[in-house]
């Protein structure tokens, strides 16, 4: 081998933050590959997938609109992520959420109730707690693996929701399809642009990110939390509670998973229906990590991720391709953010070793 990896003495800051940056091109040259393996144009399939969804004002709305929940599970799940505490069933809080919002929702009705929005604001992240309450407790008191145990329970929150709405939820009056009423005008977060879809949930995102900020950086039980995950000998020496950083770090994302489910319901959809989640829950762990767990870079973040989802809709409309599409540009980028990744802590470095010992060197 000419080339070799070899350690870096410490790890690269600048590789750090190069490294996302270095993903994201290599995932857009590698659609133009994939078109063209796929029979489409590349330019074409460019402009479809990446230029298209944006060219008019709804479609720039469309991209935030897709950004909030993507912007509040992320940022839930970076303060976990730092602490150490790795939760992987956001989707099922953000189902959780938006069940216990829906069930706000369905006692309001037509009925003209100023309570209603916050109310289900706080029922959301009560059920996104308490669904990431169950992995929490279990790791403090018998020691199990949270990342097993959430993912689980993604399975049932689905179940859960299914049975819902083929059921004791299930409109009457709903042609037989498997979803709730629709959800009256108290119970619908307010529009911010006439014509548009974008709601109030993008402005309590901003705002959960500019809260995810000063918790993370200004304060001490976010630093002790920093600490914890990636010291966590300094911390049990400096006293910082390893159990709290758990409970901590798994509510925040459960509770802001679900009310990322509750902007879903109360917003776009306006209604609760068994495909309530679009996979928003495991994208944003892909978000947190090219966002590196920053709010500034989780919203840079989530704006591109959100270009994936409406990419995927604009390809299956324009070149006839799956929808699915869009989950293979989000696992293209996880793979080429786990390899820029290697290079914080290591090197190329050429080896001249083997260069030498050629034999036509030799001779």
């Amino acid at each position: 081998m000419w080339l070799k990896l070899e350690a870096r003495p410490e790890a690269s800051r600048r590789m750090r933050y190069l490294s996302p940056l270095l993903a994201v091109v290599l995932t857009l040259l590698s659609g133009v590959l994939l078109f063209a393996a796929l029979g489409q144009n590349p330019w074409f399939g460019v402009r479809a997938f990446f230029l298209a969804p944006l060219s008019d004002l709804y479609g720039l709305t469309e991209l935030l609109l897709k950004a909030t929940p993507l912007m509040l599970i992320s940022m839930g799940l970076a303060v976990g992520f730092r602490a150490g505490v790795w939760n992987i069933g956001a989707e099922g809080q953000f189902i959780l959420g938006a069940v216990f919002a829906t069930a706000i929702a369905l006692q309001v009705g037509d009925a003209s109730a100023a309570w209603a929005l916050p109310a289900m604001v706080l029922a959301g992240a009560i059920g996104g707690g308490l669904w990431a309450a169950i992995p929490a407790w279990l790791r403090t008191r018998f020691g199990t693996n949270e990342i097993l145990v959430s993912l689980m329970l993604v399975y049932v929150a689905q179940l859960m929701a299914s049975w819902l709405v083929y059921g004791p939820w299930k409109d009457p009056n709903g042609y037989n399809f498997p979803q709730t009423r629709t959800f009256g005008d108290s119970a619908l977060l307010p529009i911010l642009i006439e014509g548009t879809r974008l709601h109030a949930g993008f402005i309590l995102a901003l705002f959960v990110l500019l809260a995810g900020y000063v918790f993370l950086q200004l304060s001490l039980q976010g630093f002790q939390m920093q600490v914890g995950g990636q010291a966590p000998d300094a911390a049990r020496y400096a006293g910082f509670s390893s159990k709290r950083s758990i409970w901590l770090g798994l509510l925040a994302g459960g509770a802001l998973a679900g009310i990322a489910g509750m902007t879903e319901v109360a917003g776009p959809m306006g209604q609760l229906t068994a495909q309530v989640s679009a996979g928003y829950g495991f994208a944003a762990i892909i978000v947190a990590f090219v966002g590196r767990l920053h709010p500034l870079g989780i919203f840079g973040a989530s704006l591109l991720m959100a270009l994936f989802f409406l990419g995927g809709e604009h390809a299956q409309q324009e070149l006839n391709l799956p929808s699915s599409i869009s989950k293979v540009f989000q696992g293209i980028l996880l793979f080429f953010l786990l390899a820029s990744d290697l290079f914080i802590a290591y090197r190329l470095r050429w080896d001249n070793t083997s260069w030498r010992a050629l034999p036509w060197i030799r001779r």
